[in-house]
């Protein structure tokens, strides 16, 4: 099984929803996007999430608002 894109924990970052296997919040991506900043600008600053794990996330976010639009 594949491991999960988020994960969330009392004990990392106070349950705060990181990308797996990081202390990165998921918020911290999208407030990067919504500041116009790239994809790649995100991993420069935070290397210890990996390209796979953004897309991966954008593609499940966007899959699940398409579902819900319908």
């Amino acid at each position: 099984m594949a491991q999960p894109l988020i994960s969330c924990a009392p004990d990392i970052m106070g349950g705060t929803p990181v990308f797996t296997g990081t202390r990165v919040p998921v918020q911290t991506l999208l407030d990067y996007l919504e500041a116009g900043e790239t994809i790649g600008e995100f991993l420069d600053g935070f290397p210890t999430v990996k390209r796979e794990q953004v897309i991966a996330f954008l593609q499940e976010a966007k899959a699940r608002m398409v579902a819900t639009a319908s």
